[in-house]
Order: structure tokens, then C-alpha cells, then sequence
């Protein structure tokens, strides 16, 4: 009995770890709009965004998404996942900070510049700090996809 028990605990906690979890998708992200707003501590102005209500029920949960991995700090502590590979990421010309998340892995990952990823991560919504992206995903775990 107790061993059916320990079973079913055990099934229903994978199963609402998985309802948990979010698939989202670089759509989900571009509901955010820009506007430039002027940082006194910088003196220059950047784009401020403000997140819709659809962006802002995600922050604070668990989500994955899959994208391409950005390795851009010679260092190894700068990590990105891009909308699109290394020669079109927004800061190239292509996109907007929202084709952007940073990402805060649990371990070091060991991917690539330009795998193709899938993260999963506890999303933080960014609008304040300009020293960070306006997505970031914390606590993050990846899979390779290609």
C-alpha cells in the first residue's frame, strides 16, 4: 500500500511539474511596446519598454522556448538566446530587444554560439536596469536541439 502511495505522489508531482511549465514563443514576447526614455546615471536614452498583459502573466513562471545560443562574452559569463543566429541578433540590425532573452543557467552550459536551443527558466521581466536584457530567464536549464 504505501509502496502505490509513494507511486502516485510521485506521478502526480512529475505531472504538475509539467503543467507548470509554459511553452512560449518568440510571438509571446513581441507583445511589448518601445519608447526612448532618457537614464540620467547613463546620459543617454535607451528604449524603455513596457510589457503588455499578455508578457506580464508570464513573468515569474517557469517557461521554455527554443532559440539559437549566444555566447557573446569572451569570458564565458554573457549568455544569450536569440531569435535568430549570431549574424542577425537585434543588436546586428535585425530585431528588436525583444528577439533577446538573457539567460542565467544553473551550471554552465557547455552549447555553442548559434546551437539551436531549447531553455527552459523562471522568467523576470525587465524594464528598469539597462545593464541587463528586458527578458531575462533565471534558473535556466537547456536541451540541444541542432
Amino acid at each position: 500500500m504505501k509502496i502505490k502511495f509513494l507511486f502516485l505522489f510521485i506521478l502526480f508531482s512529475l505531472g504538475n511539474s509539467a503543467q507548470n511549465q509554459k511553452k512560449i514563443t518568440w510571438q509571446d514576447l513581441s507583445k511589448v511596446k518601445f519608447v526612448e526614455k532618457y537614464f540620467p546615471k547613463y546620459d543617454q536614452s535607451f528604449l524603455y519598454p513596457t510589457f503588455l498583459s499578455p508578457v506580464k502573466a508570464l513573468e515569474g513562471k517557469t517557461v521554455t522556448i527554443t532559440g539559437y545560443f549566444l555566447d557573446i562574452d569572451p569570458g564565458g559569463a554573457i549568455f544569450i538566446l536569440s531569435k535568430g543566429p549570431m549574424s542577425s541578433c537585434f543588436f546586428c540590425g535585425v530585431g528588436g530587444p525583444e528577439t533577446a532573452i538573457e539567460l542565467e543557467f544553473i551550471s554552465k552550459p557547455t552549447f555553442k554560439t548559434d546551437d539551436i536551443i531549447t531553455i527552459t527558466g523562471v522568467l523576470k521581466l525587465n524594464s528598469e536596469n539597462v545593464e541587463h536584457f528586458n527578458y531575462i530567464l533565471t534558473k535556466c536549464t537547456g536541451k540541444l536541439v541542432k
